[in-house]
C-alpha cells in the first residue's frame, strides 16, 4: 500500500472510506512485487496498479463491490490464460493472490498515521494479516521508527507478535511476509501477516572525488540511495563537482566511515586506488555489516592491495566479501558506463543475481526477496 501512500493519505484525512486491493503473494513471473496495491473509493476513484494493467479491471470491479457491500476482504487468485487473450489472467505467465478489504479511516486512525510518515520520508511499517482465523483477516498494526506499536484493530499476543515481527522487518528496510504464532507460548492464533515497510535510503558511500564517483553518484541517487561522496582533499570534494551527492564530505575516508552510520543495505564504493587512503578503510569497511565492499583499480592494483591489507591483518574469510576490482564486466570504457558497470553488480549481489544475460538463463526472471533479520 506504500507505492500509493501519498493519495491514501490524503483520503484518509478526508475521511473517504476505499477498497484496497494488496498483492499478498506472488508466484513465477508477476510483473511487481508483493505489498503492491490498487485503491477504489466511493466515488470511483482509482490509483495504482497490481500487474501492469493485465487484470486491473477485474480487481477494480472487485474493489467496488467489497467497498459497497461493507463485508469481509475477500481474496482473489489471477493466473495465465492461454485459451482466451482477453480472458482474465497474466499475460506474463505469473501468478498472483489479491486481498481487498474496505478500510474506514475514521475507524482506523493509525492508518493516517502511518500514511503521513511514509509521505513525509520517515520509516514506518504496516503489519496486515493476510492468512489466519477470519475474524483477524485485514487486521492491521503500525509501527514508527522508534519501535513503537500502535493502537490498531490487533490485540494482545497477536499484536505482540506481529508487532515484533514489523520491528524486525523495518529494521531490515524488506517488506515481506511474517508467519506468526500457532504455540501457547507465544501465539496460539496461526497466521501470516504482510508487513509494509516504508524505510530511510539506502546510503551509498562514494570514497575518492574523482570523475568515476561524480558519475557514480548520480547513478546511485538513481536508484534511491542516500549518497555521500568523501575525499580528504578539499580542492576536489565540492559540492559543485557532486551536484547529484546528498552530501559532499572532506575528510580522511577512514576516520569518516568510522564515525558515520551504516546498515546492512550500505554499498562502500571506494574509488582512490591510492593505497594510503585504500588500505585503512577497506581494513575497517571489511569488518562492518554493511551489504556492499567494493574497490576500483587494475588486477595489479587489486593484487598490491589484497597484499598490504593481508599484512594490515585482514584475514581471507574478510577478503573474500571484497568485490575487486570493482563492477561487471560490461566492457564499459567512460565514467557514466563505469557506473553502470558498478551499480549493475551492486544490484545483483543484493538479490543473488548471477550478472548473466536473461536470454541465456532458464527459469523465473524474477526471483523472491530476500529478508536479513537482526
Amino acid at each position: 500500500m506504500l507505492n500509493i501512500a501519498d493519495t491514501l493519505h490524503r483520503w484518509c484525512r478526508g475521511a473517504r472510506p476505499f477498497a484496497l486491493a494488496t498483492v499478498i503473494e506472488v508466484r513465477g513471473s508477476a510483473p511487481l512485487p508483493i505489498g503492491t496495491s490498487v485503491a477504489v473509493d466511493e466515488d470511483g476513484n482509482a490509483v495504482g496498479s497490481i500487474s501492469g494493467g493485465c487484470v486491473e479491471g477485474a480487481v477494480y470491479e472487485l474493489c467496488q463491490q467489497v467497498l459497497s457491500e461493507r463485508g469481509a476482504p475477500q481474496r482473489a487468485w489471477f493466473g495465465y490464460s492461454d485459451d482466451d487473450a482477453f480472458a482474465v489472467g497474466l499475460t506474463c505467465g505469473g501468478e498472483l493472490d489479491v486481498l481487498v478489504q474496505r478500510i474506514d479511516p475514521a475507524a482506523q486512525p493509525y492508518l493516517a498515521a502511518a500514511l503521513a510518515d511514509a509521505v513525509e520520508g520517515r520509516p514506518a511499517a504496516v503489519a496486515q494479516v493476510i492468512e489466519g482465523p477470519k475474524e483477524l483477516l485485514g487486521g492491521m498494526l503500525y509501527v514508527d521508527a522508534a519501535g513503537a506499536i500502535r493502537p490498531g484493530t490487533l490485540t494482545g499476543a497477536v499484536r505482540r507478535e506481529v508487532g515484533a515481527q514489523a520491528w524486525a522487518l523495518l529494521r531490515a528496510g524488506s517488506t515481506a511476509r511474517a508467519e506468526v504464532g500457532g504455540d501457547g507460548d507465544t501465539c496460539p492464533e496461526r497466521l501470516s501477516a504482510l508487513v509494509h515497510v516504508h524505510a530511510s535510503r539506502p546510503r551509498m558511500l562514494i570514497f575518492g572525488a574523482v570523475d568515476f564517483a561524480a558519475a557514480l553518484s548520480q547513478a546511485g541517487r538513481f536508484l534511491g540511495y542516500r549518497v555521500t561522496v568523501c575525499d580528504a582533499r578539499p580542492v576536489f570534494a565540492t559540492t559543485a563537482r557532486f551536484p547529484h551527492a546528498d552530501e559532499v564530505v572532506i575528510d580522511w575516508p577512514h576516520r569518516y566511515l568510522e564515525h558515520t552510520e551504516v546498515d546492512a543495505r550500505t554499498a562502500i564504493c571506494v574509488l582512490t586506488h591510492d593505497a594510503k587512503f585504500d588500505i585503512p578503510l577497506l581494513r575497517l569497511a571489511l569488518d562492518l555489516p554493511v551489504g556492499y565492499v567494493g574497490a576500483m583499480g587494475s588486477r595489479r592494483t587489486h593484487d598490491e592491495r589484497l597484499r598490504l591489507l593481508r599484512e594490515a591483518g585482514v584475514r581471507d574469510e574478510q577478503l573474500a566479501l571484497l568485490h575487486s576490482p570493482i563492477g561487471l564486466d560490461l566492457g564499459a570504457r567512460t565514467a557514466q558506463e563505469t557506473a553502470v558497470s558498478i551499480t549493475s553488480e551492486i544490484i545483483a549481489h543484493t538479490h543473488h543475481g548471477s550478472g548473466l544475460p536473461l536470454s541465456g538463463r532458464t527459469g523465473p526472471i524474477h526471483r523472491e526477496p530476500v529478508v536479513q533479520l537482526s
